[in-house]
């Protein structure tokens, strides 16, 4: 299953609604788009998210959620050995 890195940047002043939203209604995230793991930037305003989909249709959706309070990059990796 392909593998994606989600940057998302919360706008300016949103940190704390986004804390909110996420606490009460967790990551809405749909059918076939899969979390994997996350860290935060030290600044507490970029997160940084790895997920999986057959789909990539399904970020749509998932973005729709949230883009009134974070900006999205979605970037498909490769499994690829560096140097090779």
């Amino acid at each position: 299953m392909p593998m994606y890195m989600v940057i998302e940047r919360f706008k300016a002043g949103h940190s704390t609604a986004v804390y909110k939203r996420f606490a009460a209604q967790g990551r809405m995230l749909p059918l076939g788009l899969c979390y994997l793991d996350s860290w935060l930037s030290a600044g507490d305003d970029v997160c940084y998210q790895l997920m999986r989909t057959e789909t990539p249709e399904t970020f749509d959706t998932w973005i729709a959620n949230w883009d009134d309070l974070v900006d999205f990059e979605v970037i498909e990796l490769i499994d690829k050995p560096i140097g090779s």
